[in-house]
């Protein structure tokens, strides 16, 4: 479905004012936010509208190029993972196919129930680790895939977890005979009143080893070095983070936690992003500008060919197509916009400085340039 114009959004003309924009979007926030019974859906529209239209330089773009001159994620600042952990929170989802990593996500999940003892009880599960990962812009853009190097508790290589010495197995608990859990009886005012807890012997499972592992003295863990191999997808942005599942640390007779890796990208000399958009500026001078030409412009892809028309002024944008960023959920690309700075002499020559008194003075009435 093809978005609609921002201006449409807003219910306003295309020269409306800062402040016309700011009372229009004002009026339809309250009239469509979802706690007072609006539609999530147009709300959301509304916001990405206003966020654009009132940046200056968001709004020219989108003048000059519509939509594909903001990029798809202008809601959010070029960001679109903002919002984690908030009320406007977003989730997005990848597949990493055979690596068996997790979700790139905004919210973190606890882990499920098991069968035990007498009831259904939590399950014990290893420690979630986070850790940092700072890749390059080219990274972001194109995607990479780094191997961590990570010291973590892993499941004991001698009992492979189990805590029992191989060639033994486990008996019954004679703590809690084997239910998992101790009860107790306590005389109240009101009677009796039966609690039962999870057995401290056996942690709940109501059976213990006949001969503890003789490496790990019972723990089912030890400490080691591991490369874990990570597939970052293109187009990420900086702040987001990657869930590998049972990718954290060990626990002995249970899964392992998870691993959240935070991402963070370097700035670069020369590009700004902003979320599909990739931003740059060129210098020409003064006669090029004027005369037309043709330059060099740095991409992400490599350098290419750009033309600059005659007349451009200084702040003009030119779009590259598909130079930006990837979608980060498909395979099109955003644009590349180059703004064009033209550079006005500072030190003449005697000679330069009568030539261009020479033009001025054959330009007639309407100056210089027209």
């Amino acid at each position: 479905m093809a978005k609609r114009n921002y201006y449409e959004v807003l219910g306003v003309s295309k020269g409306a004012s800062a402040d016309e924009l700011k009372k229009a979007y004002r009026r339809l926030a309250v009239q469509h936010h979802p706690d007072r019974g609006g539609d999530e859906a147009n709300f959301k529209e509304l916001n990405e509208a206003y966020e654009v239209l009132k940046d200056d330089s968001k709004r020219k773009r989108y003048d000059q190029f519509g939509h594909a001159g903001v990029g798809s994620s202008a809601a959010s600042d070029g960001n679109p993972y903002a919002g984690f952990g908030g009320g406007q929170a977003q989730d997005f989802h990848f597949d990493f196919g055979d690596l068996g990593l997790g979700d790139i996500l905004g919210s973190f999940f606890s882990g499920g129930d098991m069968g035990g003892g007498a009831g259904r009880q939590r399950q014990n599960r290893g420690q979630d680790v986070e850790t940092n990962l700072e890749i390059t812009f080219e990274q972001a853009v194109f995607g990479t895939e780094p191997e961590l190097n990570l010291n973590l508790e892993d499941a004991c290589s001698h009992c492979k977890g189990s805590t029992v010495e191989p060639g033994h197995d486990f008996k019954s608990c004679n703590e809690c005979n084997g239910s998992g859990q101790i009860k107790r009886v306590t005389r109240t005012i009101f009677g009796n009143i039966q609690q039962a807890s999870i057995c401290p012997k056996c942690h709940g499972r109501g059976k213990i080893p006949e001969k503890l592992c003789t490496v790990c003295r019972g723990k089912g863990t030890e400490r080691k070095n591991q490369q874990i191999k990570l597939k970052i997808p293109a187009g990420i942005d900086d702040g987001a983070t990657i869930r590998l599942r049972e990718h954290g640390e060990a626990i002995a007779n249970g899964p392992k936690g998870d691993l959240y890796v935070n991402i963070r990208v370097k700035p670069h000399k020369k590009f700004t992003r902003e979320g599909d958009l990739i931003l740059s500026s060129e210098h020409v001078n003064m006669i090029d500008a004027t005369l037309g030409t043709e330059i060099e412009v740095e991409t992400v892809d490599g350098p290419i060919r750009m033309k600059v028309p005659a007349g451009t002024q200084s702040g003009s944008d030119f779009k590259l197509s598909d130079h930006g960023v990837p979608h980060i959920k498909g395979s099109s690309r955003g644009p590349h916009i180059v703004t064009i700075v033209v550079d006005t002499p500072t030190k003449l020559s005697k000679e330069q400085i009568e030539l261009l008194e020479q033009i001025k003075n054959t330009s007639g009435k309407k100056g210089l340039f027209r």
